[in-house]
């Protein structure tokens, strides 16, 4: 069973940063695709961005793209997501989630783990 943890999350003025972090137990972590979803009030979850285990290829939402990064450190066992530029619309909880598959993919249900997830406000 593998068990993500996200941290990071907090409060910023728009045009700040923040960088997230999600920490994977687990030997194979490697092997899984990992990507970050958000879920703001009243809405429903969606994807952020993916990241590829062995290659480190990755795919961002178009809202995002230019302003975050995701990456991963395999030796730590972490995926990370630099976020700059935020704006108000990006308030959302955060969530990680991993494919033992290792299948890049913006599609919430190809993911099979899920971390509780962090929140991220930015004011005007």
């Amino acid at each position: 069973q593998v068990q993500l943890v996200e941290t990071g999350g907090g409060s910023v003025q728009a045009g700040g940063s923040l960088r997230l972090s999600c920490r994977a137990s687990g030997r194979t972590f490697s092997n899984y695709a990992m990507a970050w979803f958000r879920q703001a009030p009243g809405q429903e979850r969606e994807f952020v961005a993916a990241i590829h285990g062995s290659s480190g290829g990755t795919y961002s939402a178009d809202s995002v793209t230019g302003r975050f990064t995701i990456s991963r450190d395999n030796a730590k066992n972490t995926v990370y997501l630099q976020m700059n530029s935020l704006k108000p619309e990006d308030t959302a909880i955060y969530f990680c989630a991993g494919d033992s598959r290792g299948r890049v993919s913006g599609i919430e249900s190809m993911y099979d783990y899920w971390g509780q997830g962090t929140q991220v406000t930015v004011s005007s």
